[in-house]
């Protein structure tokens, strides 16, 4: 059913109910009936009303009713309650009736129930004690409101703030190994300084994109992100005025969020250094990355043309990003070669699928 046969039904059953009020309202005009209009009102409550003797036994039953749960009036009155109660839940009952007996009223109770097809229903019940003229209690009024999509809003808000605390933690531990890290390996304070704000600025970016949204019509939706999101977020501060120093190719696949990270910091530290040696660091550099499904292994291909280093210095002492690259590809379980080829560098990495994501559409 669509959403807008859905708004439709809801609208019509709104004018239903405002017709069924309208009309209570005449009759209870003076000369008519008070009783008939209450009966209007119950029945054209959207919770469900119902009544039972102290025997549990059901003698009134409204529309709203009929809603929630699915029977009929014709169904359920003179049958016992619990016919709504699901078997492990069953001791309500009796704790309820007792203190319905005591002359007690029980406010608000979030419980299960059953309905006709056999499915459960989060309800809030309201019950108070029904008495004669005399005073004496002969029965029990219900009200049963279906809570069920706000239980299932406060789950889905309660898991989301789980994860973004799992996240925020993740975060803070990620970001005292980084610091350790570029501690060894930088002289001054201001170097330090400058090589954690480049990046925790690329772990920004790349967070942000997968961060749900707690507003408006997506509220609490996580949204999605994919390998050539997160690269063009990665690359966009490297972009030139003609918008070609850049260009992905290939299969693009969706990164799930606890593999964001990783992944941003790979592709930062590839970006800084294309930056400072390689192809983004002369004006006329250009970047090639091209991504390729290979059964159940994702390769990616980062091809540079341009740039001031031509061949690997096999002497060169293992610094910061070298120790942050080999930690990070135990994490994906991938693996990364590099050749240094006349027109520029070009870096093979390979992950498998599993490690990053699955499939998506471009």
């Amino acid at each position: 059913m669509t959403q807008t046969s859905n708004d439709s039904r809801k609208a019509e059953d709104a004018n239903n109910r405002l017709h069924d009020l309208q009309e209570a309202v005449k009759a209870a005009q003076p000369g008519h009936d008070a009783a008939a209009f209450l009966a209007a009102i119950i029945e054209s409550s959207d919770d469900a009303i119902i009544s039972k003797s102290l025997s549990g036994i059901i003698t009134t039953w409204n529309r709203g009713a009929e809603r929630v749960f699915g029977y009929l009036a014709e169904e359920v009155v003179g049958k016992p309650i619990t016919i709504l109660i699901p078997e492990d839940r069953l001791d309500e009952e009796p704790a309820i009736l007792a203190k319905i007996h005591a002359g007690q009223r029980v406010d608000h109770f979030e419980t299960i129930r059953r309905r006709k097809d056999g499915s459960p229903i989060d309800i809030s019940l309201t019950i108070s004690p029904i008495r004669d003229a005399s005073g004496k209690i002969i029965g029990a009024s219900k009200i049963a409101r279906d809570i069920s999509d706000r239980k299932r809003a406060a789950e889905h808000q309660d898991l989301l703030l789980r994860e973004m605390h799992h996240r925020v933690k993740n975060l803070f531990a990620i970001t005292g190994s980084l610091i350790t890290l570029a501690a060894r390996n930088t002289q001054t304070s201001e170097e330090l300084a400058g090589s954690m704000k480049d990046r925790l600025m690329a772990l920004s970016r790349a967070h942000e994109m997968t961060l749900p949204s707690f507003t408006g019509d997506d509220a609490f939706r996580e949204k999605s992100a994919t390998l050539f999101q997160l690269l063009s977020g990665i690359l966009a501060p490297y972009e030139g005025k003609e918008g070609d120093r850049w260009r992905l190719h290939g299969e693009d696949v969706h990164v799930t969020a606890d593999k964001v990270t990783n992944l941003a910091l790979l592709f930062h530290e590839f970006a800084t250094n294309a930056a400072k040696y390689g192809c983004l660091s002369v004006p006329e550099g250009r970047l090639e990355v091209t991504v390729t499904r290979r059964g159940e292994m994702l390769e990616l291909v980062w091809s540079e043309k341009g740039g001031r280093v031509s061949r690997r210095v096999e002497d060169q002492q293992p610094g910061f990003g070298t120790r942050l690259e080999r930690t990070i590809l135990q994490g994906l379980n991938g693996n990364l070669t590099r050749e240094w080829q006349p027109s520029g560098l070009s870096i093979r990495l390979n992950i498998p699928l599993q490690s990053v994501g699955k499939p998506g559409n471009r």
